[in-house]
């Protein structure tokens, strides 16, 4: 993120996208555990380069008073990704073999490479004064503080998603709810896709927290429905929520820290935003295995509605008070 405007925008995208399409070629390569191992770790560096590098560029060609819409719709790009991508991957799989899907990612990589070629990517032109401080080693350089208090409501709320992640098959197996479990994420993009239709356009037209309180909301109800739950009805409707919840919560929060950031730090403020949101949910799947193992789903589940709904709090201290004390706080009116 901090060398995202050192570097240039273009240059950063189209060499993680390059990158992206060598390490894919890896996998070509691994016969042990060991080499594999390796080939994910690169993978990984390179898709957190990625994660921030899209967004960034994305919101540098949104004006920022469509941002929270321009976003919204971004990352239904994702959301749809997260939706097929495993479905594909199950049909090349019992279709043909493993090195089919590989070669089929990789053809995806050249694609997209071919799409970031000819983008038109605006670049920020710094001053000398703001390339000294990007280039500087503090803590500070690494992390954008006007992007930390929404990043840290992120990392608790990270913390409960991860919770279903990880957790949910195994609790639907526990409640012999397997066929609703296999819609569970069907039901929840849906609900991610309606949402984003409209949410992003209220952000920028009525300010942050008429979006983010009910966002949260919505994510501590489906918490607390699922540890509720004992039929496919309840099950799916935790779904609902959670769509309407945490994926509203996901976009438009990583809007308000890309809106309190200066320009020429917007790619330290997106890498700020997703290394809380990775944090929370590395750590919540932890948090939430020790909770399970000591008491079970359903209590697992409630704490972490607790989990959210004190997050709801955290949220008004660190940014909804000051949102809602600013009238000219909504992008929209400013």
């Amino acid at each position: 993120g901090r060398y995202m405007e050192v570097i240039g925008r273009r240059k950063i995208l189209l060499g993680s996208l390059i990158l992206f399409f060598l390490a894919i070629l890896l996998y070509f390569f691994v016969y042990d555990l060991n080499m594999l191992l390796v080939v994910r770790f690169v993978h990984g560096v390179i898709f957190g380069v990625a994660t921030t590098a899209i967004p960034t560029v994305i919101m540098g060609m949104i004006p920022r008073e469509r941002r929270g819409e321009g976003v919204g719709y971004f990352t239904l790009s994702g959301t749809m990704a997260s939706a097929i991508g495993p479905f594909l991957g199950l049909v090349i799989r019992e279709q043909a073999n493993f090195t089919t899907m590989f070669v089929v990612c990789a053809v995806f990589y050249v694609i997209s490479i071919i799409v970031t070629a000819f983008a038109d990517i605006p670049e920020v032109v710094m001053t000398k004064e703001q390339l000294e401080v990007v280039k500087g080693f503090r803590l500070q350089d690494f992390f954008e503080k006007t992007a930390m208090p929404v990043s840290i409501v992120m990392l608790f709320v990270g913390m409960a998603y991860a919770s279903i992640l990880a957790f949910i098959n195994s609790y639907a197996l526990s409640l012999s709810l397997m066929d609703a479990a296999a819609f569970f994420f069907v039901i929840y993009s849906a609900f991610i896709i309606i949402s984003r239709l409209f949410t992003g356009r209220l952000l920028d037209n009525r300010g942050d927290n008429i979006v983010m309180y009910p966002a949260l909301l919505s994510f501590v109800l489906s918490l607390v429905l699922i540890s509720k739950a004992g039929d496919s009805f309840t099950f799916l409707l935790a779904g609902a929520f959670a769509g309407l919840g945490f994926g509203t919560i996901m976009s438009c929060a990583q809007v308000i820290a890309a809106n309190n950031s200066p320009q020429h730090r917007m790619g330290i403020a997106t890498s700020t935003f997703f290394f809380c949101a990775d944090l929370g949910v590395g750590a919540g799947s932890f948090f939430a295995g020790e909770i399970v193992s000591m008491t079970g789903f359903r209590d697992m589940y409630m704490v972490m509605a607790i989990i959210v709904a004190l997050s709801i709090l955290l949220y008004y201290i660190l940014h909804g008070r000051k949102t809602a004390s600013d009238k000219h706080s909504a992008p929209g009116r400013r």
